[in-house]
């Protein structure tokens, strides 16, 4: 256990039972517990292999290579649509984790393998991702803005590509290129 983490154990809230069942097992399982992102993030050699979160609906237990875990029964998560990598096995009470433990464990085991063995999950490139027209027009006009974009990192330009694509009318997507202009020529990201 780490002291760093006991805060997010400690604090009165919903999932306080649940969370602490799934602190048990994960720790029975020998990985070291860290504190990322404000939650309890466990690792093997440095490498994240399962985190605990939780939200208004449910607790959960994230697998960082998820995508690529054998999962039989169907029962782990994808958040959402453009998450490629991890997957979560959700909670909505705390009989759930005492009824599944073997089941977690099993999951996490086999989550210490695939990082043992080096496994990664193939993620989709950026060339693959589409690209609004409203931003291709941009693009294609503005020479500067077209070398900025194309100098982000990878993760960067993905994240201005889903935001950008996510609206349904073009006015907004329009709206959202213009906004975030200065931050590309600028070299930023997104959330920078």
């Amino acid at each position: 256990m780490n002291p760093k983490a006991d805060f997010y154990f400690n604090k009165a809230k919903k999932w306080q039972e649940a969370v602490n069942l799934l602190r048990t097992i994960v720790l029975d399982c020998g990985l070291t517990e860290e504190l990322k992102w404000g939650c309890p993030c466990y690792t093997l050699d440095g490498n994240n292999i399962v985190l605990i979160h939780d939200f208004k609906e449910y607790c959960a237990f994230l697998f960082f290579k998820g995508a690529i875990l054998k999962d039989k029964e169907g029962i782990l998560i994808q958040q959402t649509e453009n998450v490629q990598s991890a997957r979560q096995i959700r909670f909505t009470n705390a009989l759930q984790i005492v009824e599944m433990k073997a089941t977690l464990k099993s999951f996490i085991l086999q989550a210490i393998e695939v990082e043992k063995a080096g496994l990664k999950v193939e993620l989709k490139k950026t060339t693959e991702y589409s690209i609004p027209a409203e931003f291709q027009n941009k693009l294609d006009h503005i020479p500067d803005l077209k070398a900025a974009f194309e100098a982000l990192t990878p993760g960067r330009q993905r994240g201005y590509l889903l935001h950008f694509s996510a609206p349904k009318q073009s006015k907004t997507r329009e709206a959202r290129v213009e906004k975030y202009m200065p931050k590309i020529l600028s070299g930023k990201g997104l959330d920078d």
